[in-house]
């Protein structure tokens, strides 16, 4: 179709992503990779070229077998992109994420100290990987900050009272 296609309109054209917007945001995230590099959303695509797109835990690996710049119906997409995506990769969309919730009402503050530790065992306990958007949205949720790093705890010694 085109020669010169960039590899954002690409993703959309073959509907890795529902939107371009969304293609350029992830190849400017750099979850896109042309032949093993990371690349920016005007890169341009030739046959031949082995595209890998991040999509939260799993990575798709695609073939381009012909350049195209117009989205397409899905059963038409295998004419123009070979889908090269491991088996242990799609594997990974039929884990069951386990989570779990403590009963907290919003804005009561921070857990308490029994409430963390029951926290931390059972994040222990779990034995999936779990996707770093995931624990950021919970610890949002349940406000967990970063602790802060050794360098910066003060010493009891250093706490003159007066």
């Amino acid at each position: 179709m085109a020669e010169d296609t960039r590899i954002d309109k690409y993703l959309w054209a073959i509907r890795v992503f529902k939107t371009r917007s969304e293609a350029t945001e992830a190849c400017k995230g750099g979850k896109i990779r042309l032949n093993g590099h990371d690349v920016k959303p005007s890169r341009t695509i030739k046959a031949g070229d082995t595209i890998s797109a991040r999509k939260g835990p799993v990575t798709y690996t695609y073939k381009v077998i012909e350049a195209a710049d117009k989205r397409m119906g899905a059963k038409i997409v295998p004419q123009y992109a070979e889908n090269l995506t491991p088996q242990s990769e799609l594997d990974k969309l039929k884990t069951p994420v386990e989570t779990f919730f403590l009963k907290r009402d919003r804005g009561t503050g921070r857990p308490t100290k029994k409430e963390r530790r029951q926290m931390d065992s059972l994040w222990d306990a779990l034995s999936l990987e779990v996707p770093d958007d995931v624990a950021d949205r919970f610890a949002a949720e349940f406000g967990f900050d970063d602790e802060m790093p050794d360098d910066e705890m003060p010493d009891d010694d250093s706490a003159d009272i007066q």
